[in-house]
């Protein structure tokens, strides 16, 4: 065998098992251990790393130093972990685009060269003008971590509020520009988190934030009241008037928009992520009253479009794979609503755009496009690449076109320019990414999981990979909140799938892929389902001879952290390799952080009653940990993750380290200068994606880019 350069390694033919010299892993800190006891229902539950929840403080930084000294040390003994980085390096150095938008006179779109921190927003002048840089974050911050996290512009396009993320925060910061010449409008609007922005008018507009938690909490500290304002321009924010929300009306989630017609203001109002109350203010008449139209959160409901007073809903109410109805805003209580596109067998998720309306349907968790007129006439099924995620399709009314994306695991993001009126699909950017899609295959599979329920997963690899069971797999999931997880491409894949890999995708109960049914049957006192379904997708994989226990890894970000965490200390014996990321670990205490308490209607919460507490006590993986010889495991986080805080990961990490029995290392890794996953530089994504995989291939016993 001999090593080949990275310039080379796109011809490498997989990784090899090799003799590896042996890492030694610094020893883990042995840091404090405190008496803390909280009592639910009267047992007593110790709690020896409370003390890391206070991430401002002296000792817990001091810890984060001493953990990230072990993790890069350990990193640094890898000998091909250079070669992994500099492959990443390349694959990622291609023109990227996003689809273009128009925005009076002019078009806009964002790119990225490369390798650039962040995509840069550009315009031009019609289809053949001359692109120019518009909006560039690469000169936010000098190491590019503040990225642009949102724009607006107003109807005429004369003026543009764009939010900035600094460090991967959820707090924002919004400026205002005039189109035309870029000069800042009056000042900048501090602390704004979860918000859009929706003009009315050239005047102002509307955003939602909350108060900000007090000096030393900021990170951590509870956000439990939203607050909907209007900025009016050339005014003081503290002048801004409250619309909605408050302690009057105390909702933790508020968010508004405005229609296109200027006509209706519309606010969303909820205390938790799924289900909503719906309002709408009619805003050609002077000082006209916010007019309830769903008075529950028992549904999910949204305001698509209007045409006059004819407002166009889509929702779940009484449909749990999602319906399109019609109402007039004179009576929009939903006894008056008539259905327009009826409930399928396929959850459906709509837009509008040149007088249409585009149904996105999810058909085993993948794309399926019919385009209505606006009376419910369905026009066409839109002809797709393949089998796949096409996403975008909404524009303003007067278009004549729009654009798509379409990906899948083996389809690197490619835009699309839409007809309305003929329906002509025409290729608009191709992504330049080196990657041949005719050497690989995806293809989709059922399986059982653990009560009989049928699962989907599609398994993707190189075309001729035997399945001896012995194929490095990451398997991946997230199964919560109503979201799904449908085919994308990932840049970062190759380095797994030209060696020899597998990579994975469950779509699990917890998520959306077949309505709320299938959501439901994922959380609260079911939320063991979610763990059983991933637990067999691994076991399906094995038994199928993808991989084995050796060469099997699972992966899952967020709720689906929480999923991994659950996964390993359930079956420790399960995976060779675990990457649980920014989890939701304490899951007695995951409601007393930011807003936290916004996901309950998924989890539940320890307060709630004694079954509640004992079924979260006896899944949550910081409390679930107990001596056992567990996988290898790279915990990671960032110290500016202000949604699921970074004192998860601290707790269940220490911990781990506590009760490892076993030889495999228990790493944390943990970003600075980065929030939940938004915003990060190139860089740092590159570093994460780098380090991954060189733990992986390292703890399975393999080298990658290894040829005959």
């Amino acid at each position: 065998m001999r090593k080949i350069s990275a310039l080379l390694a796109a011809l490498a033919v997989g990784s090899q098992a090799l003799a590896q010299t042996p890492i030694k892993t610094l020893p883990y800190p042995q840091p404090k251990k405190v008496d803390t006891v909280t009592t639910y229902f009267g047992t007593k539950v110790p709690d020896p790393y409370r003390w890391l929840e206070n991430d401002q403080a002296p000792d817990t930084k001091a810890w984060v130093q001493d953990e990230n000294k072990v993790t890069q040390n350990y990193l640094s003994q890898i000998p091909f972990r250079e070669t992994i980085r500099k492959r990443l390096e390349t694959l990622w150095n291609y023109e990227k685009y996003t689809a273009p938008q128009k925005e009076g006179k002019y078009t806009y779109f964002s790119k990225n060269t490369g390798l650039q921190s962040q995509f840069v927003l550009y315009r031009q002048l019609g289809a053949e003008g001359k692109p120019e840089v518009f909006l560039d974050p690469n000169t936010f911050s000098k190491d590019g971590t503040t990225s642009l996290a949102g724009i607006s512009f107003t109807k005429d396009g004369s003026l543009a509020a764009y939010q900035i993320s600094e460090g991967g925060s959820d707090w924002r910061k919004v400026i205002v520009l005039r189109a035309a010449d870029k000069t800042i409008v009056g000042d900048t609007l501090k602390d704004v988190k979860f918000s859009g922005l929706a003009w009315h008018g050239n005047d102002g507009f509307y955003y939602s934030s909350y108060d900000k938690p007090k000096a030393g909490s900021q990170l951590a500290g509870k956000t439990q009241i939203h607050k909907l304002y209007y900025h009016k321009l050339g005014t003081k924010q503290s002048t801004d008037k409250l619309v909605f929300g408050g302690e009057k009306v105390p909702r933790r989630y508020i968010g508004a928009s405005v229609s296109e017609d200027q006509r209706f203001l519309v606010i969303n109002a909820a205390n938790t992520t799924t289900g909503n109350e719906l309002y709408i203010q009619d805003l050609s008449k002077p000082g006209g009253a916010i007019v309830q139209v769903v008075d529950n959160e028992k549904s999910n409901v949204g305001v698509l479009d209007n045409v006059g007073s004819k407002l166009y809903i889509e929702t779940n109410y009484n449909a749990p794979n999602n319906r399109v109805v019609t109402v007039d805003a004179a009576n929009p209580k939903p006894a008056n609503w008539k259905d327009l596109i009826p409930e399928t067998a396929n959850v459906l998720n709509a837009s509008t755009g040149g007088g249409k309306i585009f149904a996105n349907y999810l058909k085993d968790a993948t794309s399926l496009i019919e385009q209505y007129d606006m009376s419910g006439k369905k026009e066409r099924s839109i002809t797709l690449p393949s089998v796949g995620t096409a996403s975008g399709f909404g524009t303003k009314k007067e278009e004549k076109e729009t654009y798509y994306t379409f990906t899948s695991y083996i389809y690197p993001p490619t835009i699309f320019k839409y007809d309305i009126a003929t329906g002509k699909s025409t290729v608009f950017k191709k992504a330049g990414v080196q990657f041949d899609p005719t050497k690989f295959e995806s293809k989709q599979v059922f399986y059982n999981s653990k009560d009989g329920t049928r699962v989907p997963m599609i398994i993707t690899y190189k075309k001729g990979t035997v399945l001896n069971g012995k194929n490095p797999t990451l398997l991946y999931a997230y199964g919560g909140f109503n979201a799904s997880s449908t085919p994308g491409f990932s840049t970062s894949n190759i380095v797994l799938l030209e060696n020899g890999g597998v990579y994975a995708v469950a779509n699990i109960r917890g998520g959306g892929e077949y309505g709320e049914k299938w959501h439901l049957a994922g959380t609260k006192l079911q939320k063991q389902n979610v763990f059983d379904d991933f637990i067999a997708a691994a076991e399906y994989l094995k038994t199928n001879k993808y991989t084995d226990t050796d060469h099997l890894a699972v992966s899952g970000a967020s709720n689906g952290g929480l999923l991994v965490g659950a996964t390993i200390t359930q079956r420790p014996d399960l995976c060779k390799v675990a990457f649980p990321a920014v989890g939701v670990m304490d899951m007695l205490r995951y409601n007393q952080f930011t807003a936290g308490a916004g996901w309950a209607y998924d989890y539940g919460t320890a307060q709630d009653s004694p079954e509640m507490f004992q079924y979260l006590y006896k899944y949550s993986p910081y409390h679930a940990i107990k001596p056992a010889r567990y996988p290898a495991t790279m915990v990671t986080t960032a110290d500016h993750d202000d949604r699921v805080v970074p004192a998860h990961s601290f707790k269940f990490g220490q911990r781990l380290q506590d009760s490892q029995q076993g030889p495999a290392p228990v790493l944390i890794r943990i970003e600075t200068k980065a929030g939940h996953g938004a915003g990060r530089s190139t860089a740092q994504v590159i570093g994460e994606q780098t380090d991954k995989w060189a733990f992986m291939f390292q703890n399975m016993g393999l080298v990658p880019y290894q040829a005959n």
